[in-house]
């Protein structure tokens, strides 16, 4: 085998990516070599590591300095909203290891987020200040829905906040055919921002808050008193729930130190805030949303794009409610 990678110069390759077709070029050629020098029944075996030699060969330029291969260590404790949460227990080291890994290899999600940060943060961060909510909090909404401001589960909860019909309707957002407000950035973030004031009262740790985010704050309060704790970390959950406090601390880490994870999105090259040309205030219907566009001197496809929570191509509005309509 010495022998034919001394002929073929594998050694020298490795110093390339092999493409597909390149490598099944080289191992048809390594295999009439051998088929010629060898006895037949060493045949195969030379066929087997011809193709294994390539295939390393076609790898191995990504080294270690290129490819990030291991996740951050955890660390020995992490500052949360003023909270102090130490990982010098097992489990919570355990659990949080498990989603510094998760982030470190979910590469395409992981940088969206990234590249979408730089939009939102800016819109939304002054809306958490003006709530006296901490500016940490920004980080739940990142795990909740990516950034993704269209963003849909499978249980109905919508946008960047995920509020579900039944939540909106509690904290004031309309839910209609026509009106959605769940997908309004600043009115769903006034929301958010009175559910984790009420969840703090209640709860009084930003932690727990999180869990009832994800949970439901009568679900939680109900395990903290069946299970006599005062913290969600302290409790037995569902795995989504129990992961998803872990989750958060993971993604301001991440924020904080994207190249530990292995990531290098500089702030030039991430998703910039363009703010609207201007906003109209509308108290009556708009029969028409293309020709809405076209008086205001954009497409109705820009238009919906700035107002996700216009539902439809129309706005009925018979109670004539008033609305702020962005242009762009």
């Amino acid at each position: 085998m010495a022998k034919i990678e001394r002929f073929c110069g594998i050694s020298k390759c490795k110093t390339f990516l092999f493409s597909f077709y390149a490598r099944a070029e080289i191992t048809g050629f390594l295999c009439i070599f051998a088929k010629t020098i060898l006895p037949m029944k060493h045949f195969l075996s030379v066929l087997c590591l011809a193709f294994l030699a390539v295939s390393a060969a076609a790898q191995e330029p990504y080294g270690a300095e290129i490819l990030h291969k291991q996740a951050p260590v955890v660390p020995v404790y992490m500052v949360f909203a003023g909270d102090t949460i130490r990982f010098d227990r097992p489990d919570y080291k355990e659990r949080m290891d498990r989603e510094l890994i998760s982030y470190t290899y979910m590469h395409t999600n992981t940088t969206l987020i990234l590249k979408r940060s730089r939009r939102y943060f800016e819109q939304l961060v002054p809306i958490l200040k003006k709530y006296g909510i901490p500016e940490d909090l920004k980080y739940l909404m990142a795990i909740e829905s990516n950034l993704d401001p269209k963003a849909l589960s499978s249980a109905g909860a919508a946008g960047l906040w995920q509020f579900t019909r039944a939540t909106a309707s509690q904290y004031g957002l309309e839910v209609s055919t026509e009106v959605d407000e769940r997908y309004n950035i600043e009115k769903e973030t006034v929301a958010a921002c009175q559910f984790l004031k009420d969840a703090l009262d209640r709860f009084g740790n930003w932690m727990t808050v999180a869990a009832s985010y994800n949970a439901g704050q009568a679900g939680i309060r109900k395990r903290l008193t069946d299970q006599r704790q005062t913290n969600a970390l302290e409790l037995w959950l569902p795995e989504e729930t129990s992961r998803y406090m872990f989750r958060l601390l993971a993604m301001k880490m991440f924020f904080e130190h994207p190249a530990a994870f292995g990531f290098d999105v500089p702030m030039d090259e991430r998703y910039p805030y363009v703010a609207p040309r201007k906003t109209v205030t509308v108290s009556g219907p708009i029969e028409n949303l293309v020709d809405f566009a076209e008086k205001h001197g954009t497409t109705y496809a820009r238009l919906k794009g700035a107002n996700l929570w216009l539902r439809s191509d129309k706005l009925t509005n018979k109670s004539k409610k008033t609305y702020e309509i962005l242009i762009p």
